[in-house]
């Protein structure tokens, strides 16, 4: 996928931003194994049933599809297993606190490599109501008629 200031872009979660409002972004690295990071090179996974939740004081990734990748033979690893996700103390503890209080949810929003290692962009996002769908989709709409005039002239 594109390259943006300096990062290459794995995966994207576009479910999760025509689904959810994101109020605030995290990076967050994440642990993986080799066959993983091989099979996230080759975009052999899927986000988008994932979500993040803090268990032990700890912030994992869970639900997210990782395909086994063909050439690591007895070494593979299992597709659907949690993954634990790096971020401060006082980050785990503000998460968490926002999704159990105040009804957010964490949902991986990108997978990306930066500077060699796997990065997840998490968003604290809000659900959105059938009528926030609807205006989203008819601002995107007017952007677009918006950019086309632009572009003819």
């Amino acid at each position: 996928m594109a390259e943006a200031d300096g990062h290459k872009v794995l995966l994207r979660n576009k479910k999760a931003r025509h689904e959810y409002f994101v109020e605030q972004t995290f990076e967050a690295g994440i642990e993986l194994r080799g066959s993983e990071v091989k099979s996230l090179r080759d975009a052999a996974a899927s986000l988008s049933d994932a979500y993040a939740l803090v268990r032990d004081g700890q912030m994992y990734l869970v639900q997210m599809q990782i395909n086994e990748y063909p050439f690591a033979n007895r070494y593979n690893h299992d597709p659907k297993r949690d993954r634990r996700l790096l971020l401060h103390k006082r980050e785990i503890a503000e998460l968490g606190s926002a999704v159990q209080e105040k009804g957010y949810t964490l949902l991986p929003l990108e997978l990306y490599l930066k500077q060699g290692r796997v990065k997840v962009l998490l968003g604290l996002c809000k659900g959105k109501q059938l009528h926030d769908k609807r205006q989203t989709e008819r601002e995107r709409t007017a952007k677009r008629e918006i950019d086309r005039e632009l572009g003819r002239r």
